[in-house]
C-alpha cells in the first residue's frame, strides 16, 4: 500500500517533523480499521474513522475516502471545543479541496500538494481550531 504523505501541515510550522511520525503511526492505525471494518461497508462513499488515538498532547483523527486517500488530522489535547460533527466537516471540506486538486490537469496524483488553494483551506480550518 502507499502510505506516504501528500501534505503535511503544522503550527509552529518547527513542529513538522515531529508529526510525520505522527502521522506514518496513524495511518497503520488506518490500515487496521479499514481491514477490521472490511467489506461489511459496501460501497459507502466516505468513511469517517473518527478518533484514531489519543496521545498525552495530541487527539489523532481517521477519514478515509471510496479511491483509498486517507486524512488525518490531529488537534491539542488543550482543545476540548471542538466537536465530532466539527471534525467531521473539517474532512469532508478537506477531502472537496483534495478533489480540486487532483482535479487540476497540471497536478500528478502522487506529487506532494503544492496548491495555494488548498494551503489557503487548510490556514483557514487551523485558524478556527487554533
Amino acid at each position: 500500500a502507499e502510505n506516504y504523505p501528500l501534505y503535511i501541515r503544522s503550527v509552529p510550522s518547527q513542529n513538522e517533523l515531529k508529526f510525520h511520525y505522527t502521522v506514518h503511526t496513524s495511518l497503520d492505525v488506518v490500515e487496521e480499521k479499514i481491514s477490521a471494518v472490511g467489506k461489511s461497508l459496501g460501497d459507502q462513499r466516505e468513511l469517517y474513522l473518527g478518533l484514531l488515538y489519543p496521545t498525552e498532547d495530541y487527539r489523532v483523527y481517521g477519514y478515509v475516502t471510496n479511491s483509498k486517500v486517507k486524512f488525518v488530522i490531529v488537534v491539542d489535547s488543550s482543545n476540548t471545543s471542538l466537536r465530532d460533527n466539527e471534525i467531521r466537516s473539517m474532512f469532508r471540506k478537506l477531502h472537496n479541496s483534495f478533489t480540486d486538486v487532483m482535479c487540476n490537469p497540471f497536478h500528478n496524483p502522487g506529487d506532494p500538494i503544492q496548491s495555494k488553494t488548498f494551503d489557503g483551506i487548510v490556514s483557514g480550518m487551523m485558524v478556527q481550531t487554533g
